[in-house]
């Protein structure tokens, strides 16, 4: 399977998607943030939005009967919830009936660089649950702070993304002295298939590599299970029975495939793809790839000249 970037939506994928136009600071090195009304997008008869991963951060004001699923869970909102969305966990939205309205806003890291590293933050950590039900009065607040960032958007106030960033701090302040819903586990043989699915896509995702200074984020199957939200073991026992293949097996094939697209397209040094690769040491890159190939990456490189 080779890399899909239409498997990843950007931010500019979703305005082209959402408006047929892109905000003018999206060309720029800047952060990037925006906010919605949920009725202006979805009309009677809304369809559930696929599996896609992002590379923004959403957070979303739902109101309305839902099912939001991710890995191999499942959380049932009956009237109200706020869902964090991070770029490395691909989801699943399911609306249960017409009536479906609220708020959401996209917004990437850099947006908030100066002011620590949001991925820290419990709400975006893998592992956590990513949604919490409201009751009337949280609802009630979130409205208010969904409604000012809108109006500050419109504004022209010179510093109006510093107001942005105070709201949304106070937001995800709210969410994180809440107590997240427990999702609810599907039957095994369909979560098998829904964690390969998420598995191959968070694999797919990390490639094609195009800088010699990117690295892959994700390397090992512990770093998988953590991002997935399951055990390390479910992990393995799934993938061995969607795939016939354990979960090393899996990503040193395709870290192996990636190798072989740079040393023979690129003129980067051993030590440069290993550590895109995930390698510290060369010695560990070159260890790695013989063990799969027989070869050397040096002496495989030589052998296509």
């Amino acid at each position: 399977m080779e890399p899909n970037q239409n498997l990843i939506e950007g931010v500019q994928g979703f305005y082209q998607r959402k408006h047929q136009w892109m905000p003018p600071d999206l060309k720029k090195e800047l952060g990037h943030f925006n906010a919605f009304r949920i009725a202006d997008f979805l009309g009677p008869q809304c369809k559930p939005i696929p599996y896609t991963p992002k590379d923004y951060y959403k957070i979303t004001l739902i109101i309305g009967q839902n099912k939001y699923h991710y890995a191999d869970k499942t959380i049932e909102i009956e009237k109200a919830a706020l869902l964090f969305s991070n770029p490395m966990i691909p989801y699943k939205w399911e609306p249960l009936d017409d009536n479906q309205h609220g708020y959401f806003c996209i917004f990437t890291e850099a947006f908030f660089a100066q002011f620590g590293n949001i991925r820290e933050y419990p709400i975006f950590q893998p592992g956590s649950s990513p949604v919490y039900l409201l009751n009337d009065a949280e609802l009630e607040d979130l409205k208010a702070l969904y409604e000012k960032l809108l109006e500050a958007i419109q504004t022209e106030y010179k510093y109006k993304y510093d107001l942005i960033r105070a709201v949304m701090l106070e937001l995800m302040h709210k969410a994180m002295r809440m107590t997240p819903m427990e999702p609810t586990l599907f039957k095994e043989s369909n979560a098998n298939t829904r964690i390969a699915s998420l598995f191959i896509e968070l694999l797919e995702r990390q490639f094609p590599i195009e800088s010699a200074r990117q690295s892959m984020r994700l390397r090992t199957p512990a770093d998988f299970a953590t991002h997935l939200s399951v055990h390390i073991n479910h992990l393995n026992r799934a993938l061995k029975e969607v795939t016939s293949q354990t979960t090393s097996q899996l990503i040193a094939d395709r870290i192996i495939r990636e190798a072989v697209i740079l040393l023979k397209n690129t003129d980067w040094n051993i030590a440069e793809i290993g550590y895109c690769l995930g390698f510290e040491e060369p010695s560990h890159f070159i260890s790695f790839f013989k063990r799969n190939t027989k070869q050397t990456p040096k002496a495989w490189r030589k052998s296509i000249v």
